[in-house]
């Protein structure tokens, strides 16, 4: 395993082999899943945040493909999928997703998501405990304190001008401009009306929140008030990385969740145990 690169150098990750794609529909609302099937291995599902698609896990799938069975989606109105009428709230969307995962046989899993992403997630967990063995959080939102559009919005421009690499900007922008400003604001409201806190105390699987430790719109307290919140959650955060710390440090994060769910390969456990100079951003606990 190389040593990891400064922050800003990190590089583009190999070009991943094609998925298995299929578009799943229930009235108006369309979401695209992406498969990358290794029978017997882990399963993982990816959800990303606002105003993302899946390409933001291009890093965190590079890390996990040879481990993993991963699963990715993109949500109504983002990527190349259509805008529906009207968006759903956060438990409408955990239950759309949770329509196609049956669809396509693909449970149990350990359900990772990002930003609204988590929201997401938390309540697949919380709603459709049968179809979730294991629950990453990772960046989530929304912090109470500021649940305002504004606030949310200075947020995110204030994390991605503090320090993130090129292209993390390039991507975001790119993406956000993709989605529309117009759809962006609608399921916007629909994540800052979601109380991500009155779902996690049913969450009863075991639960990750990662963070890292610039984030602006995930601030520590939250993650710690949200950990406390899960029957069986723990905490790490990764230092020096902001809000988008999975796009820009896709390495760090995916080598905390294969540690955490157990599947990462014994020649990594050895080099990560054996080889303290490859930690160059090691993590830190509550």
């Amino acid at each position: 395993m190389s040593a990891l690169r400064p922050r800003g150098a990190a590089p583009e990750p190999p070009p991943l082999p094609t998925p298995e794609r299929t578009d799943f529909r229930a009235d108006t609302h369309e979401l695209h899943v992406f498969r990358w099937r290794r029978p017997g291995a882990p399963r993982v599902l990816l959800v990303h945040g606002i105003g993302m698609g899946h390409s933001v896990y291009d890093r965190f799938l590079a890390e996990i493909r040879t481990t993993c069975e991963a699963i990715a989606i993109d949500l109504p109105g983002f990527a190349d999928c259509p805008e529906p009428a009207d968006p759903l709230s956060m438990p409408a969307t955990a239950d759309l997703v949770a329509a196609a995962l049956r669809e396509q046989h693909a449970a149990p899993l350990i359900a990772v998501g990002h930003s609204m992403g988590a929201q997401i997630v938390a309540e697949l967990a919380a709603r459709h405990p049968e179809l979730v063995k294991r629950v990453v959080l990772i960046a989530p939102s929304v912090n109470p304190a500021e649940r305002s559009l504004p606030k949310q919005a200075f947020r995110m421009v204030q994390d991605l001008a503090e320090g993130e690499p090129f292209s993390v900007v390039t991507r975001a922008t790119k993406t956000y401009l993709q989605a529309g400003p117009i759809w962006f604001m609608r399921k916007l409201r629909q994540m800052l009306a979601h109380r991500v806190e009155r779902c996690l105390p049913r969450i009863s699987q075991p639960a990750l929140v990662l963070r890292g430790t610039q984030d602006r719109v995930c601030p520590r307290g939250w993650a710690v008030r949200i950990t406390g919140l899960l029957p069986r959650g723990e905490m790490r955060q990764i230092p020096d990385r902001g809000h988008e710390a999975l796009i820009s440090s896709g390495q760090p994060v995916a080598q905390l969740v294969l540690d955490w769910i157990g599947a990462d390969s014994a020649d990594s456990a050895r080099q990560m145990a054996g080889d303290a100079t490859d930690l160059a951003f090691p993590t830190q606990t509550l």
